[in-house]
């Protein structure tokens, strides 16, 4: 009799198979997932293969587009220009639900540039796409991995480029698995492609993926209610949670997904941090390229929490986790344990691990909002993303204070657009006030009330069309040291 395939890099805890109750609780928490509305409708998968098929059309011609610059005589070259669309990350794995974007990744000719993607394919998009389908459109050129993001009827798309070194891509070209497919790439493409090759491996590394998909999506929508999920505010991302999910599978071959989501309480609150999380062991490759080694490299030694991505050239997917976030994520990996080991013996129910953080209402004594603000859809896209992404470094300086215990990054900022008629109306907002608020955004404020701010930190704007101003809110709450009798 021929030996199971063994996952992972160390021999599985258990390979007991489920029992009938397990079975039983995994059809309750699956009802609850959907009864959470994690699941979406045939018709609003259906719609996102549509615009999917229409990205690849407008790929194609992009292409062809450059191919007709740059060679306008070569018919050959022309005729067989064509690009591939790939996906990655939630959509890609299977575990997308109502509202989810898709993150998407064009791959193109080597004759095509990522200076050619930003020049002709916006226009492209608007050119061909139907009319006022795309809306919001922000071209993100000089961020970590250069980005188009926009709205396509609807469905948030965030898309980005790599070339490969072929001169042209094959009708077959399917997947992205060849690491050869890497070389002569610089970092911002070779990271453009390895969001695909990531989870394409992810999904080869689990034993099975029905449950490890079942599994995840009750794991994400903890870490979301719970404000655990957010890879720029300091916390692991959907990717980092994924292989994390995939390690407990591997853990547990035989077992059933609800029993794989109480085991990953139990195993990550347990977890001998830094030592990494792997998913199979780091390999090394043809390229002189950095791989995670912190034997190798001091900066890797100060990932507090590493996630490592098991496509080569391997990553740590959760670089950005400071002292707080790591203090925070233990916290709520232990109470998640104690509540989902009392849904296994039948004491409660699935949508107890479910209940909404009490980040604003319970959690803090002191709290720090930083407004950042702008005249345009468009302009506030990009500069809140930026102010967005320096949140971290604050948080970081908020941990060196002796006073400080605790610095919690809220995961997601909110979004508001104000009516301002003067100048010093848009102060007062730079300044945290809301009443200049658009009438489309009182009710949503009203619903999700902010604790007063210890400080406000405005970012000055400029007054936009008509008076519009748009805002973005992050929070973060602050523990004392001592105690209040300290």
């Amino acid at each position: 009799m021929a030996s199971e395939q063994a996952y992972g890099v160390t021999p599985p805890i258990s390979v007991q198979l489920p029992t009938e109750a397990e079975l039983r609780q995994s059809d309750a928490l699956l009802e609850e997932l959907k009864r959470q509305k994690t699941f979406e409708s045939p018709a609003e998968t259906a719609k996102r293969e549509e615009v999917l098929a229409s990205i690849q059309t407008i790929c194609d011609a992009f292409v062809r587009r450059v191919a007709q610059e740059k060679e306008p005589k070569n018919e050959v070259l022309i005729r067989n220009a064509r690009g591939k669309v790939f996906t990655y990350g939630s959509y890609r794995l299977g575990v997308y639900g109502p509202g989810s974007d898709i993150d998407t990744l064009i791959v193109a000719p080597k004759y095509v540039t990522r200076e050619d993607y930003f020049k002709f394919f916006p226009d492209l998009l608007l050119s061909m796409a139907p009319k006022d389908a795309i809306t919001d459109m922000a071209v993100v050129t000089d961020a970590f991995v250069p980005i188009i993001k926009f709205e396509y009827s609807g469905i948030s798309i965030d898309l980005i480029f790599s070339r490969v070194i072929q001169k042209q891509l094959s009708p077959d070209f399917k997947d992205l698995k060849d690491s050869g497919l890497l070389r002569g790439l610089d970092e911002a493409e070779l990271r453009s492609l390895n969001g695909t090759r990531v989870t394409d491996e992810i999904l080869t590394l689990v034993p099975e993926q029905s449950t490890f998909k079942n599994a995840l999506r009750a794991i994400k929508l903890w870490a979301q209610r719970r404000a655990v999920y957010a890879n720029i505010m300091g916390f692991p991302g959907g990717v980092a949670w994924a292989m994390l999910v995939a390690r407990v599978c591997q853990l547990y071959p035989k077992a059933t997904f609800s029993v794989i989501v109480n085991k990953f309480f139990l195993v990550m609150s347990q977890w001998r941090w830094p030592q990494p999380v792997l998913l199979k062991p780091i390999e090394g490759g043809p390229l002189p390229v950095r791989i995670w080694n912190p034997k190798l490299y001091k900066g890797d030694t100060y990932h507090l929490m590493p996630v490592i991505t098991p496509a080569y050239p391997s990553m740590c997917a959760t670089f950005n986790i400071t002292r707080s976030s790591m203090a925070i994520i233990n916290r709520e990996l232990k109470r998640a344990l104690q509540i989902s080991e009392s849904i296994m013996v039948g004491k409660r129910p699935w949508s107890d691990l479910f209940v909404k953080h009490t980040f604003f209402t319970a959690g803090y004594k002191y709290y720090i909002s930083v407004t950042s603000a702008a005249k345009t859809k468009e302009a506030h896209t990009i500069w809140s993303g930026y102010v967005e992404s320096k949140v971290r470094m604050l948080v970081q300086k908020l941990e060196q204070h002796q006073s400080i215990a605790l610095a919690h990054a809220f995961n997601k900022g909110y979004e508001r657009q104000h009516r301002c008629h003067n100048q010093e109306e848009i102060e007062a907002v730079q300044e945290g006030s809301l009443d200049y608020l658009c009438k489309e955004d009182i009710e949503q404020t009203s619903a999700v009330k902010i604790e007063p701010a210890v400080a406000e930190l405005p970012i000055k704007a400029e007054n936009g069309e008509n008076g519009q101003l748009i805002t973005s809110e992050n929070g973060r709450g602050d523990e004392q040291v001592k105690s209040e009798n300290g």
